[in-house]
């Protein structure tokens, strides 16, 4: 089985080098298109939107298929959607591309849940956090080499590098893969009777707002790094490998404390410096040191709360884990599209490099949400 999550992890960067490099670039994507850059940050919108209400309609839809061919059609989606961006030289031809890309992402829950069937309990934010550590390398590796592509060639070269490695991923899946694997299928059975309870409902909301703190920020993250600090091509690219390289050591801590302490302990402590940070990073301006000091922080903050969250989700109801684990990805995507929506709006009356207080408010109600949640937790366990 550890072969099989390096293949994950692998497929998953994949994945988050595709969904996220295009906000490493968007002066140039909206240069090329002749738009504005809150406009083209609307792809990042697109692609949130579309994995948050599709994805989970396209699990349940191949709820009775073998996990493998779900696998297969959603990378080979992911694949077709990167094509269709690469090729577009107007706003909606890539915003259609990213709804498609949206709809593969499916691939990730899926993943996660054959995960979580495969580890004893007690290991599950170990596994967890090893398949999502793709999406965390994608930061060190991906949106760097994306961004340095982009300066040197054009914003459509980046996409169609990540086009020709979800083709090497959809090989290898096909390759690897066993034909029969044993994982939970997405199903309604009992989904009603789950979200009619806080639980659920208060940890899938921290996980909306969480995101939606980032997002405000991150979906604009290569003017705000130019605002908080002018810096070249291959300054900007060593700077998204740091902030990567944070969200790596996050993913990997986060797992690591889940174990060890217990989600709500750690998650905590990481929503904590989250806040912290989106208090401090605009007051960097000028300091390239301390902000990236600050951005580490962040990164191994928000990162670390990946694990945390799914494991209580998975634990909560293990035959419904997969699908679980889709909505938690739908409110992370939510999360993103609001993101990306609150900070296009709060551009004129912060700008840039003031950005990231327009995300402290969630940041601060995913408090209400942690408690509210540990609250309802006791007493769902006790019924």
């Amino acid at each position: 089985m550890p072969r099989l999550l390096i293949l994950f992890t692998m497929c998953n960067l994949v994945v988050g080098t595709g969904a996220f490099v295009i906000g490493s670039m968007l002066q140039l994507v909206a240069a090329g298109l002749g738009t504005s850059v809150p406009a083209a940050g609307q792809a990042m919108t697109a692609y949130a939107l579309a994995t948050a209400v599709l994805a989970p309609l396209v699990l349940l839809a191949t709820g009775r298929w073998p996990r493998k061919r779900v696998l297969l059609v959603s990378m080979g989606l992911f694949a077709a959607g990167n094509a269709v961006c690469a090729l577009s030289q107007a706003l909606p031809m890539l915003l259609a591309g990213r709804v498609l890309m949206g709809v593969g992402a499916v691939f990730t829950p899926v993943a996660a849940g054959i995960a979580v069937a495969s580890v004893p309990p007690a290991q599950t934010g170990k596994a967890l956090a090893f398949v999502f550590l793709g999406i965390s390398l994608s930061y060190v590796v991906g949106l760097p080499l994306g961004s340095w592509l982009g300066l040197q060639y054009g914003w459509h070269a980046p996409i169609w590098v990540v086009t020709g490695a979800a083709l090497v991923a959809l090989a290898a899946l096909a390759w690897v893969v066993p034909a029969q694997v044993n994982a939970p299928r997405a199903s309604f059975a009992g989904l009603g009777d789950l979200l009619r309870g806080r639980t659920v409902r208060a940890t899938l909301g921290l996980t909306l707002l969480y995101f939606t703190a980032i997002f405000s920020v991150f979906s604009y993250i290569g003017p705000v790094l130019q605002a908080l600090v002018p810096m070249g091509g291959v300054q900007m690219s060593l700077t998204l490998m740091l902030f990567g390289l944070s969200g790596v050591a996050g993913t990997l801590v986060g797992g690591w404390a889940n174990d060890r302490f217990g989600a709500p302990r750690t998650l905590r402590v990481q929503l904590g410096l989250l806040a912290s940070m989106m208090v401090a990073v605009p007051l960097t301006q000028g300091h390239y040191l301390l902000m990236v000091a600050a951005f580490i922080v962040w990164g191994t903050a928000g990162f670390g709360m990946m694990a945390p969250q799914q494991s209580r989700l998975a634990s909560l109801s293990p035959q419904q884990a997969t699908l679980l684990l889709s909505l938690n990805t739908s409110m992370l995507y939510l999360g993103t599209a609001a993101g990306a929506i609150v900070g296009g709006a709060a551009l004129g009356v912060l700008g840039m490099a003031s950005l990231a207080w327009a995300g402290l408010p969630f940041a601060l109600l995913g408090f209400a949400a942690l408690r509210l949640s540990l609250k309802a937790g006791p007493r769902r366990a006790a019924a």
